[in-house]
């Protein structure tokens, strides 16, 4: 019996940590993307995807699907040169919540983009916590990416974003990650 222990404990982790990235299937980084501890989908239409977009699972999930579909006619698209900058300067001090729309959204209009940079915060227990800035979608990179401070410690309960997102039909929208389950490798990952 004390042999088959280690066993089940192998085969009761997630995928995430029980393989590395690169032997992790199509259907497994799919998962990882759009419903894990780091990702969910909206139930209202149409459909966003949220997913935590600093968190080192997605970041690998990305990478990897991108080496995937070098050769593919219609490969994952590269993040914005911006943003990649901006992260290597302060991913110690920011979390990315990203936003993948069902099409582009306007963000033409000031009005709407100064709306969501005012009603779009993170709450922590009974903190608010604003949008540092954000990364609105282009055609090449077709993702929201909202910044905001690295507030989160691994004994908070929840991280809550409420967000005005511009161009959607319900444009009020809310989406909670239970902090407990953000853990990978035995460390907080958001």
């Amino acid at each position: 019996m004390h042999v088959l222990l280690p066993l089940f404990f192998f085969l009761a982790q997630p995928f995430w940590e029980a393989k590395a990235p690169e032997r992790w299937t199509d259907a497994e980084i799919q998962s990882l993307r759009t419903e894990s501890p780091w990702a969910q989908r909206s139930p209202e239409s149409p459909e966003v995807t949220y997913y935590l977009a600093t968190a080192a699972p997605i970041e690998h999930a990305e990478s990897e699907l991108r080496l995937r579909m070098k050769k593919n006619p219609h490969p994952l698209p590269e993040p914005d040169p911006d943003y990649v900058e901006f992260l290597r300067d302060h991913r110690d001090q920011s979390v990315v919540l990203a936003i993948t729309y069902p099409t582009i959204p306007r963000f033409t209009n000031s009005e709407e983009s100064k709306r969501m940079e005012e009603e779009s915060v993170m709450v922590i227990g009974r903190k608010t916590y604003h949008i540092l800035g954000h990364f609105p979608p282009v055609p090449s990179d077709p993702v929201l990416r909202l910044i905001f401070p690295r507030a989160v410690k691994p004994t908070d309960k929840f991280v809550t974003f409420r967000l005005y997102l511009g161009g959607l039909n319900f444009p009020e929208r809310e989406v909670e990650f239970r902090v407990k389950d953000l853990t990978y490798q035995g460390k907080l990952e958001m």
